[in-house]
């Protein structure tokens, strides 16, 4: 049976990189890495010690997924508008022939 290898960390180590992550402009994911944490491990101790900053992320994160959302409609309109002028350019090229 695998038995999961829990490391614990000294609540002074938890505290200071939950306030590292919370002061920092970079992604806590980054933070983590950083760190040389899981990412879950340090998004829990941001939760705790620091509520705000997840939800903040949570914001900008829908924020770029509307916004890619809105590009990816855009660009597929796009394609169609070039597709159509691509066959009307070919159906003139072949009757002026």
């Amino acid at each position: 049976m695998n038995k999961r290898h829990t490391t614990h960390y000294p609540e002074e180590f938890k505290v200071s990189s939950a306030k590292l992550a919370h002061e920092s402009s970079q992604p806590v994911s980054q933070t983590a890495r950083d760190l040389g944490i899981h990412p879950t491990t340090l998004h829990d101790w941001v939760a705790k010690y620091y509520p705000s900053k997840l939800s903040r992320e949570k914001i900008t994160l829908s924020e770029a997924e509307i916004e890619l959302k809105q590009l990816r409609k855009e660009l597929h309109r796009v394609k169609q508008e070039r597709d159509i002028l691509k066959k009307a350019a070919a159906y003139f090229a072949s009757e002026a022939l």
